[in-house]
């Protein structure tokens, strides 16, 4: 058992952090974590004991260089020293706050933090992954972020419209209302950033565009921030054609999840080949999530674990 002395536990807020967070990192580490007055008490095996206590030192240096750390900083702060022990935490600290009308949006994994900063710096982003991850949702608070900082006039949402188990011509109304149920997880998002009288004032204004993949063909989208979603779902028709409409001073940011493909033949899905035979180019950015980027119930953690082990076994 190892016992480490650390001048962090006196200070209350990061106590408070640690505390809260206690199960979470034992689970983690694969140790035992006992709080007793100013110590630290962690009990496992040699090995995880010493990355419990390597990680810790590097958590008390962040603190004593002034940073304060939130609760999901801790569980980013493992991913990155997991990923090597090289990493300086400095460099990833601290956490970029995106501030809109109705919240503050931070990243809560190292993923979500490369996805922002890859948006703040390229062109073109692909953000690849399960769901719950907080690929549309974050691509969502960038675009409002650079709406509201005039970097862009207008933001263009769009998804493919597909069939998945159900048949779009049976569904009630007109073309629109066929669709609108398509897009909605689109508009969820938006209405959770932003006042619901601003969203629907720019949507009226035509400032926040929701539509269909296909009504994109032969449009330029010039000072556009363009966030295309359910990527997985494109033929390589329409990707080909969403990706060259992008004008000048313009992003886009696709979202794909590629373990639920509902194209009658996924192996054709257009964000596969536009990974394949984009990822070259140094101007583009693709960001891979995980299991450990889920941000809703933690049960979806394992369902997305107990599909990608059953999928790997019927590979074999």
């Amino acid at each position: 058992m190892e016992k480490i002395e650390h001048s962090y536990f006196q200070k209350r807020d990061f106590s408070g952090v640690l505390d809260r967070n206690l199960k979470k990192l034992e689970k983690r580490l694969g140790v035992t974590l006992t709080v007793r007055g100013d110590s630290l008490l962690i009990q496992g095996s040699a090995e995880k004991e010493e990355f419990a206590k390597f990680f810790f030192a590097k958590i008390n240096e962040l603190e004593e260089k002034g940073f304060q750390l939130k609760e999901d900083d801790l569980q980013i702060a493992l991913d990155i020293l997991e990923e090597s022990r090289h990493n300086r935490l400095e460099d990833f600290f601290p956490s970029e706050t995106l501030t809109l009308s109705r919240k503050s949006v931070v990243p809560k994994t190292f993923n979500q933090r490369e996805y922002i900063k890859a948006i703040r710096e390229y062109d073109l982003v692909f953000g690849i992954g399960p769901a719950g991850t907080g690929k549309t949702y974050l691509a969502m608070a960038m675009a409002l972020s650079f709406l509201q900082a005039n970097h862009v006039t207008r933001i263009i949402l769009t998804r493919p419209a597909v069939e998945a188990g159900e048949k779009l011509g049976f569904l009630p109304g007109d073309i629109t209302q066929k669709v609108n149920p398509y897009l909605r997880p689109l508009y969820d998002a938006l209405f959770d950033l932003t006042q619901s009288e601003q969203a629907n004032r720019l949507i009226d204004q035509g400032i926040i565009e929701i539509a269909p993949l296909a009504y994109m063909r032969g449009r330029t989208l010039n000072s556009a921030f363009i966030i295309l979603d359910e990527a997985q779902n494109t033929t390589r028709e329409q990707m080909k054609m969403i990706l060259t409409r992008t004008g000048f001073n313009s992003k886009m940011v696709v979202t794909a999840d590629i373990t639920q493909i509902d194209l009658p033949q996924p192996k054709k899905s257009g964000v596969l080949q536009a990974i394949k035979i984009l990822s070259p180019i140094k101007e583009i950015a693709i960001v891979y999530f995980n299991e450990k980027d889920v941000v809703r119930h933690p049960l979806v953690q394992k369902i997305i674990k107990a599909y990608d082990k059953e999928e790997k076994r019927s590979r074999k």
